[in-house]
């Protein structure tokens, strides 16, 4: 069993480009177990996360979240192709494809992070490495293992869960279908075009905690005190809550991603401010966010996207373009597929909104 050492059922997802060590620190000082995210760290970004979190919130237990994926073979085709694809919207915005670098924005764990794991003192390790899109190398796993470390991934499945645990999983975390940001199957061949086996959490997660003999933590449209009794008395151990952290101040959410929840929170769940897609027009691979013109015009799936990270390169200044303009034309705004309901949640605090999630406040 997973040894629970923080009060609350509540983990805040990890949420990597949106938020870092503050948003962790305040809800492991609140009660929960906070995340860092690590997909989009170099070795010294993540030396100087871990540092500001044991300074913001010492002793407390956190999560730190690592993606596994297997990376691509870069293939010019098919970067040509993709760049032909946007070269409209780059010659409105004055972009020349010559001075824009291809290659990943996001990176597996490897050898030089876990380096980093080990030369921590023992006080500041994480009290659990999770994982996106299966789990690392043995040789890798083993490692993080050996440092006391309890290992999660997230199952998208049933068959995925299993072969979680079969592989070393401590804790199998139930991705619903209604999740916010990237889908982290990985028992498939092609994962931008076998998304059938996909649920909702509702059922989901029975059909998991009937399968393996782990924890299991559910996540996917979980956002009110009411969500996370719910997956409690379904089985789950504890509830990930992702959309709802964006909107509070310790979150490094962009000033457009917060202003396109809140507009999706006041117009309600059936407008068409809150209407979210899986793309992968924005990394390549599916994940769920709220409509902006890049899903409008090429997606949300489109099969000139260049695997997963790749297709975010040619995107970078793009986004930077259009952001400088006030416009999230071609940023991700990852959300939940509940985001209209999540009013009550929004204008908290970490701390806060730990707290009322958890039925406290």
């Amino acid at each position: 069993m997973v040894i629970k050492t923080w009060p609350w059922p509540v983990v805040q997802a990890p949420m990597a480009g949106a938020q870092g060590h503050r948003l962790a620190a305040a809800v492991c000082q609140a009660g929960g177990l906070g995340s860092i995210p690590a997909g989009m760290l170099t070795p010294e970004g993540l030396v100087r996360e871990l540092s500001a979190q044991a300074e913001a919130a010492p002793a407390k237990p956190f999560n730190l979240n690592f993606f596994c994926h297997t990376p691509p073979v870069f293939d010019e085709a098919v970067e040509t192709r993709w760049r032909t694809r946007l070269t409209p919207e780059a010659r409105a915005a004055g972009i020349d494809w010559a001075q824009v670098p291809a290659g990943a924005t996001r990176h597996p764990l490897g050898a030089a992070m876990v380096e980093v794991l080990e030369r921590l003192p023992m006080a500041q390790r994480p009290a659990v490495v999770s994982f996106h899109f299966g789990l690392p190398a043995p040789a890798l796993l083993a490692r993080v293992r050996a440092l006391g470390c309890q290992i999660w991934s997230s199952a998208t499945t049933v068959d995925e869960a299993r072969w979680l645990v079969q592989h070393g999983a401590d804790a199998v975390i139930a991705q619903g279908l209604e999740a916010g940001g990237h889908r982290g199957h990985f028992l498939t061949a092609d994962p931008v075009r076998d998304l059938g086996p996909q649920r909702p959490l509702a059922e989901l997660l029975p059909a998991i905690c009937a399968a393996v003999a782990v924890p299991v933590i559910a996540a996917g449209g979980i956002g009110s005190p009411q969500d996370v009794a719910a997956v409690l008395a379904a089985g789950a151990c504890a509830a990930q809550v992702g959309t709802a952290y964006l909107h509070c101040p310790e979150a490094d959410t962009s000033p457009l991603h917060r202003a396109a929840l809140q507009a999706a929170a006041d117009a309600g769940p059936e407008s068409a401010a809150a209407q979210t897609a899986l793309t992968n027009v924005l990394s390549g691979r599916p994940a769920r966010g709220l409509f902006n013109r890049l899903m409008r015009e090429h997606g949300p799936m489109c099969a000139d996207a260049p695997a997963f990270p790749l297709a975010s390169a040619a995107l970078v200044p793009l986004r930077a373009w259009a952001e400088a303009q006030g416009r999230s034309d071609f940023s991700p705004l990852w959300a939940g597929s509940r985001c209209g309901a999540l009013g009550p949640s929004l204008g908290r605090s970490a701390a806060e909104l730990t707290r009322w999630l958890a039925g406290q406040g």
